[in-house]
């Protein structure tokens, strides 16, 4: 029996079951300070006989196992987590082979293997939700260099009417500070699920979509876009970015059909959870 944490920035969800995605028993906390947070974690998690424990985190996470602080939640903006030892704690708690990637390499890495990309070798998967963060699939393995990828963070050209300053805290109008959740109801005055009928509001979060997934496919040339998330559920949004993106590439490479290249993620909600089982499976079989 595995372990899983996907540990997000407002729930950590805790399931235990199988490489399969066969979920046994998963309970949601939520994510407040770590002492409060990991102490109903490892409460939960020592009523099972594990054998191995995976977690797909929020970030920016330090996974260089060569490092000091490998293991560690590193320069979040939840300030309560930074430079917070996660897989250390869970070591010392369990003495068990631990897992560790961030929420969405594992959501990307469940999607090639179970969901929407399988059979595929290479995948992008974005959530877009109180962040957005990317992982990514290439040749049969997560992309991986100096750290993980941090693709919510590339800059974009901004639309000539939006006049919103953008809530990233650390580059203000980056691709999350315009368009992820917080951005939307930051600039619009309510949440992404009260403005179902405003146009002009999703028409805009295409825009600054499409010209993210335009710098992905040029630089990786994924094999299938997977777009999660919360504002993703908002499902109008694809008709912008079906809209937006052909013009911006500009013929100048060829696009599969985008109703069945950019598509929402095969596994549905359990993508981020599904991964993080085979994370603590890969950590079993010694690959992690």
């Amino acid at each position: 029996m595995l372990g899983a944490i996907e540990a997000g920035g407002t729930k950590f969800v805790c399931s235990v079951g199988d490489e399969l995605g066969n979920i046994a028993e998963s309970i949601q906390i939520p994510t407040t300070v770590p002492e409060e947070t990991m102490a109903e974690v490892i409460r939960f998690f020592k009523k099972y006989d594990l054998e191995a424990i995976g977690i797909g985190s929020f970030g920016p996470i330090d996974i260089n196992k060569e490092s000091p602080t490998y293991g560690y939640i590193t320069s979040t903006p939840k300030t309560a987590w930074r430079d917070y030892p996660f897989v250390q704690v869970m070591k010392d708690a369990f003495s068990l082979p631990v897992g560790f990637n961030t929420d969405v390499n594992a959501a990307a890495l469940a999607e090639a293997t179970h969901g929407a990309a399988k059979g595929l070798d290479s995948c992008l998967y974005i959530t877009i939700g109180t962040g957005i963060g990317a992982g990514a699939m290439v040749q049969g393995k997560l992309l991986e260099g100096l750290s993980h990828p941090e693709m919510g963070h590339i800059l974009v050209r901004r639309h000539s009417n939006d006049t919103y300053a953008g809530k990233c805290p650390y580059h203000h109008d980056c691709l999350e500070g315009l368009a992820a959740g917080p951005s939307i109801e930051e600039r619009w005055g309510a949440k992404g699920n009260s403005l179902v009928d405003r146009e002009e509001v999703w028409d805009l979060e295409g825009y600054y979509i499409a010209q993210a997934l335009m710098q992905y496919i040029l630089i990786l040339s994924p094999k299938k876009i997977i777009l999660g998330g919360g504002v993703m559920n908002q499902k109008q949004v694809f008709t912008y970015i079906y809209k937006y993106l052909p013009e911006l590439i500009n013929n100048y490479v060829s696009l599969p059909d985008l109703s069945n290249y950019i598509v929402s993620p095969g596994l549905g909600d359990h993508a981020g959870i599904t991964g993080s089982l085979l994370l603590a499976y890969q950590a079993l079989q010694g690959e992690n």
